[in-house]
This record gives structure tokens, sequence and C-alpha cells, in this order.
């Protein structure tokens, strides 16, 4: 069942996306801008709702895959970052936008980008995409923290070098990797 204050896509209730379309225009990657990395997903019958449409709540758990299967590309798994490095990382903040949905088996496209870099946090956005109609749209800030004391901490130098090679040449973020769907 969604919280009464969750958005609803707007094509399952008959509402219109027109307002926030418009609301987010301003958000838009600049003209040309493309993603760091790609990751595809198919839609199980465990993804949707009882309504038959994707659950809002997957699309963060979409938007987190990526994100890691990004990093797993650049050669960063998590297990690792947390045993060798002693960090973790934690969504901050997030802000999401439904603007359709998508249904059992439809095949997804995720994708991610760097919005902004920082010593201990990152902002992504990520969309996800059915063909090339845009389905979901967000903005989300990971922060970086010490496993031990939970507090913000600097990134890895290394990791923060190859986010922010991938960030300008997404030939080095994996390029437009793209995960088969099961």
């Amino acid at each position: 069942m969604r919280p009464a204050s969750a958005a609803v896509p707007p094509s399952v209730h008959g509402g219109s996306a027109a307002g926030t379309a418009t609301a987010l225009a301003a958000r838009k990657p600049a003209s040309g801008a493309r993603p760091n990395f790609v990751w595809r997903v198919r839609v199980y019958y465990e993804d949707t709702d009882s309504g038959g449409v994707v659950y809002y709540a997957n699309y963060l758990r979409f938007f987190e895959r990526c994100r890691t299967e990004w990093m797993r590309a650049l050669g960063f798994g998590q297990r690792d970052l947390a045993e060798r490095d002693g960090i973790l990382f934690v969504v901050a903040a997030a802000e999401v936008q439904y603007l359709r949905s998508a249904v059992l088996d439809d095949e997804l496209v995720i994708d991610a980008r760097i919005a902004e870099r920082h010593a201990s946090y990152a902002v992504f956005e990520q969309q996800a995409l059915r063909g090339s109609e845009l389905l979901c749209r967000a903005r989300v800030k990971v922060a970086c923290i010490g496993a031990q004391t939970m507090r913000p901490t600097r990134l890895p130098s290394a990791l923060a070098a190859a986010l922010a090679s991938a960030a300008q040449d997404p030939a080095v973020a994996g390029g437009a990797a793209t995960g088969e769907p099961s």
C-alpha cells in the first residue's frame, strides 16, 4: 500500500504530469548531458504492486543497484570498501519525481550521472526509462561515512579520482555499460 504522502505516478490514476514536468524543467541535465553509467533491468512480478505497476519505492532500489554496479565497474565493490577502507555509503537525501508507470516484463534502462562531487558526498542524477520514455527521475545525495564511527568521512582518494574521471568521460565509467536484464 502506498503511504498517503507518496507521489503516485500520474498515468496510474489518470492525473496529469504537465505540472510536474514544468516544475522539473529546471532540474533537467544540461542539453547534451549524457549519463555516466547505464544499467538495464527487467520488471518482475515482485517489483509490482496490486495494480500491476512498479511499486514506487522500487525505483529507488533500481537506482541503488545502478550506482552499485557503476562502482563495481570502476573496481570498487561495496564489501571491499567497507573491509579495506572502513567506509560505507548512506543515502542522505533523495528527491524523486514519478512521471509514468512501468509494468510487469518491461525492460528498463536505469542511468546515473554525477551532478555534484564533494569531499564526503556526491549527488547523482538518475533516470528510469522504457525505451525513450522517461518514467522516473531522481537526485540522490550519497554520503561516505566511517564504518566504525558512522560519521561523515572523506571518500578514499582512489575512488574520488575514479569518480572525477568518470564524470568527465563516460568511457572511463564503464561507458554505456549495460547489464543484461535477467
